[in-house]
């Protein structure tokens, strides 16, 4: 997921990506931050809360941080979650 992650941020110029599997009743998570928002958002601040959503954990740096999780059944309502994360993060 991380050559993945990599690849999708360099290609959306500035902004948040997060990606989410569910393998053998686990969850992981991943998201990237642009360098151009790192002094807004924070990737680590971005995963906590989405990673309680499926029983998880996790941190990083500002840029990118990987959770993991025990609840595949919730992975779906935590990536929706991120755009409340991200807007929070804002001030919105």
């Amino acid at each position: 997921m991380r050559t993945l992650i990599d690849q999708l941020r360099d290609r959306l110029g500035s902004g948040v990506v997060i990606l989410g599997s569910a393998t053998d009743g686990n969850v992981s998570l991943i998201v990237s931050v642009t360098k151009d928002l790192t002094g807004k958002l924070q990737a680590g601040k971005i995963i906590s809360p989405v990673a309680q959503k499926v029983g998880g954990k996790g941190g990083g740096r500002p840029d990118m941080a990987e959770a993991g999780g025990r609840d595949p059944g919730a992975l779906d309502a935590a990536l929706n979650e991120v755009y409340g994360v991200v807007e929070s993060l804002l001030g919105k």
